[in-house]
């Protein structure tokens, strides 16, 4: 298959399996606490990658584990937690929108930190873009004002962590294969989400009803679709195209999102499709070619 059909392939797939753990996440938060929903999923994937890959580890050198564990951390880790204490407090489909501002930081992260080139019509996209995720979230705040939207900071600090990871990985692990950096990563996050899981009461007041029964379905599909497949094809996406590219993910997700979102019984106004929509031109400008 042709690189350029590859990509798009793995970027529509993505789009696919990640716009639907927002929905998942929030059914999961029926019959488990956020830090149970975050740390159960990490250990799950864990387990099943170390199961499948472990031999894949020996390709990393030694100067490699570095970049490995801090793109463990700010790519997996904090995300998993932040984004069940998102969905706790805001809708799904609106946490997914925000996520949506990854490729913006993605684009200047790369420029500041790691020495990648940008364009003055990508820099008028960051800030188009931003415009529209103010918007949403203002918006957001007086259409539900039961809802608590402070945490919708919580997506936004993930999706710096998410731009640092990816060209972490385009900079530094360009050379592994996507599945040994994916199981590297986990062999630094499976201990400290087992230490979690055990301090977050879990199984010890945990009660096996119908709810939690569902919830730990609804958790384990999350855990080997939405991260463990997933994040193979995702650091193979970073490698066969650009740190922005392969962000752009982010775009296609919230379209999964919402979709899921209002066969749930979420609502979306009219402002806040229009702020998506201004979101989405800041995604074209920032991916222009000229």
């Amino acid at each position: 298959m042709l690189i350029n059909h590859q990509k798009w392939l793995y970027l529509i797939t993505l789009s696919l399996v990640w716009g639907s753990s927002f929905i998942l996440m929030k059914r999961a938060l029926i019959g488990l606490t956020p830090i149970q929903v975050g740390a159960l999923r990490l250990v799950i994937a864990g387990f099943f990658l170390l199961i499948i890959g472990y031999s894949s580890i020996k390709s990393i050198k030694k100067k490699q584990w570095k970049w490995i564990l801090i793109s463990s951390l700010l790519g997996t880790f904090f995300p998993a937690f932040m984004y069940a204490y998102a969905i706790m407090g805001i809708d799904s489909s609106i946490a997914s929108i925000l996520n949506s501002i990854t490729p913006f930081n993605a684009l200047w992260i790369g420029a500041t930190f790691f020495s990648f080139n940008f364009k003055k019509e990508q820099l008028v996209g960051i800030f188009i873009g931003l415009c529209g995720t103010i918007v949403l979230i203002s918006q957001g705040a007086t259409m539900n004002p039961n809802q608590n939207y402070w945490y919708a900071l919580l997506p936004i600090i993930s999706s710096f962590g998410y731009a640092f990871n990816v060209n972490i990985i385009k900079k530094y692990l360009q050379d592994l294969d996507a599945l040994a950096i994916t199981v590297g990563n986990f062999i630094f996050i499976i201990i400290p989400a087992l230490i979690i899981l055990f301090y977050s009461d879990f199984p010890g007041s945990f009660e096996l009803t119908s709810q939690t029964k569902t919830a730990l379905i609804y958790i384990f599909i999350l855990a080997i679709f939405g991260t463990v497949m997933a994040k193979i094809i995702f650091n193979k996406l970073i490698q066969i195209s650009s740190p922005i590219f392969s962000t752009s993910v982010t775009y296609l997700i919230p379209v999964v999102a919402v979709i899921w979102g209002v066969i749930d019984g979420e609502k979306l106004s009219g402002i806040q499709i229009i702020a998506a929509l201004v979101i989405l031109l800041g995604v074209y400008m920032v991916n222009k070619k000229k």
